[in-house]
């Protein structure tokens, strides 16, 4: 048996772990008050797997979920005490080989405010009050097919 390679990220209520395993079978996720147990058999050489983490604080695990997909089988994990960040998955600071963080997925979600709108936000807002093409200034005539620049000469043709 060997383990599978996972990746995580922190949000606010929650904790989301994702197993990269494709073609899984016989999944099997345990949740405990401090632990996830994460079993299955994939692969076309039906290589067995298993992860066994000692979670960094304690979880819901009735609030928590899995899902599987045909690459990978995704945790959700309900913190047992919302709002508190976790700077990493496992109780213990030792490097796990097999896990990573996903930093496609973390956002630093401690130093925002729910009221507060996210940059992306703020970013359209801004470009909305600006105005839109009606707003343009009007160009003299930059785009009458008629006018000629004083540099514009006839282009030789191409032999």
């Amino acid at each position: 048996m060997q383990s599978a390679t996972a990746k995580w990220y922190d949000r606010r209520d929650s904790v989301f772990v994702e197993f990269c395993v494709e073609d899984s079978r016989d999944v099997e996720v345990k949740f405990d008050k401090s632990k996830l147990d994460f079993s299955c058999v994939g692969g076309v050489d039906t290589v067995k797997y298993h992860n066994e983490v000692d979670l960094f604080e304690a979880i819901d695990p009735n609030e928590s979920k899995h899902k599987r997909t045909d690459r990978t089988v995704f945790c959700c994990l309900r913190k047992a005490e919302s709002g508190k960040s976790w700077p990493r998955l496992t109780k213990d600071k030792t490097k796990l080989n097999w896990l990573s963080v996903d930093f496609n997925n973390w956002k630093d979600w401690e130093d925002d405010s729910d009221e507060e709108l996210s940059s992306y936000d703020r970013f359209s807002e801004m470009m909305n009050n600006m105005g839109g093409e009606d707003d343009l200034p009007d160009m003299d005539g930059a785009d009458d097919e008629d006018s000629a620049d004083s540099d514009d000469e006839k282009m030789p043709d191409l032999e």
